[in-house]
């Protein structure tokens, strides 16, 4: 009875994280509708710094600050802010060069402490954070402070686009995904993750973080713990380059889950206080359950051997459970698969990722906190 109470409960966390939670949402959206941001209120134009932090980006810099400086906002307005992490190529030059209208040359500290040192330095209202390689639309930065007109809202993410590259990474499909269910989440009680491409926060909400945390996480729900709510507003796009293989994408992956564990635990997202009924279980049913998925399929997997003899049903999940530890750990299906191909890919493309969430914290608790930041190659 204990083996089964543990195998059919954790599949069904592991559904219910992936499936049956946004479709929870989309309920919910149906049957109350949706809490949405500002529209774009003519007159509303805070002042806004976007800070670009940059690490030997000179391939790129350039074209990232003409692409700000082009941005269809009041210039008087926007300070362009590029922090360089203590780079070793031209990137304060070029940058310099570029029009950016304040460049500061750091020594190496990783990018949240970059990110820190910029903010201390910046004058605007609201302080936007792009990576080097996230060209932002003309209209995307309007787009993105318009919700701010609201009191009560603290952090509007925009919408990444990956421009696809050949390779056999399906990260662009998990992104579609997880873009729909944001939305889902940001018309009730607020996102509970946003991007690195695109985003902005009030000034005077900024916490400054440790080398391990990130705002994409550390944001949100920090700022629904003090009564802000986090939005996502689709029409604010950037687009990025793809990580070209899925290897590139576990080990990007695997980095940025070095910081789960502070994030979860250290920072206590895990503890409910503070937080609305519904964006508590935003956080449990999208963070707290997703990042122990390594933990679920484990169980999973060990209750489906105790349960072998039981019924013919557990042999059936075993066999499941098998193919998806084959695809994770096999080569990536070739043209010899056929129609398979994209299948094989998608489901050897979600056992590396959830492979990366227990490697990523494997890593954090044997070495300590990242601290460096690197960049995927073929991402500029």
């Amino acid at each position: 009875m204990k083996a089964r109470s543990l195998f059919w409960g954790a599949a069904a966390l592991i559904v219910h994280t992936h499936v049956t939670y946004p479709l929870t949402l989309a309920a919910l959206e149906r049957l109350r509708g949706r809490r949405e941001g500002a529209l774009p209120v003519p007159g509303f134009q805070p002042s806004v710094s976007l800070v670009i932090a940059a690490f030997d980006e000179e391939e790129v810099i350039a074209a990232k600050v003409a692409n700000a400086l082009a941005l269809d906002y009041p210039r008087e307005l926007l300070q362009v802010v590029v922090a360089s992490d203590g780079s070793t190529d031209r990137t304060v030059a070029a940058a310099t060069e570029a029009g950016a209208d304040l460049v500061l040359d750091l020594p190496r500290g990783g990018k949240i402490a970059t990110q820190n040192a910029a903010v201390a330095e910046c004058s605007g209202e609201l302080i936007a954070f792009s990576d080097a390689n996230a060209f932002w639309e003309p209209g995307a930065l309007r787009e993105l402070v318009a919700p701010f007109y609201e009191d009560d809202v603290g952090y509007v993410c925009g919408q990444v686009r990956f421009l696809d590259a050949a390779g056999d990474n399906e990260e662009g499909a998990y992104w579609r995904y997880e873009m729909w269910v944001r939305s889902l989440e940001s018309g009730q009680a607020g996102v509970t993750a946003g991007n690195g491409g695109i985003y902005a926060v009030r000034r005077d909400l900024y916490p400054e973080l440790g080398p391990s945390r990130s705002h994409d996480l550390n944001l949100p729900f920090g700022l629904a713990k003090r009564g802000y709510r986090s939005l996502y507003a689709p029409t604010a796009i950037a687009e990025e380059k793809l990580v070209p293989t899925i290897e590139g994408e576990f080990e990007r992956k695997r980095r940025m889950m070095r910081g789960i564990w502070d994030i979860v635990v250290t920072d206590r997202m895990w503890d409910l206080r503070g937080y609305s009924p519904t964006y508590a279980f935003e956080i449990v049913s999208h963070r707290i359950a997703r990042y122990g998925s390594p933990i679920l399929h484990a169980v999973a997997l060990a209750a489906n051997l105790l349960l072998l003899r039981r019924a013919r049903i557990y042999r059936l999940t075993l066999l499941a459970q098998l193919a998806l530890l084959a695809a994770t750990a096999g080569p990536e299906p070739g043209a010899a698969a056929g129609p398979l191909a994209r299948p094989l890919r998608l489901l050897r493309y979600y056992g590396l990722v959830t492979a990366s969430i227990a490697l990523g914290t494997l890593d954090r608790l044997r070495d300590g906190p990242p601290a460096a930041w690197e960049k995927s190659e073929g991402t500029r």
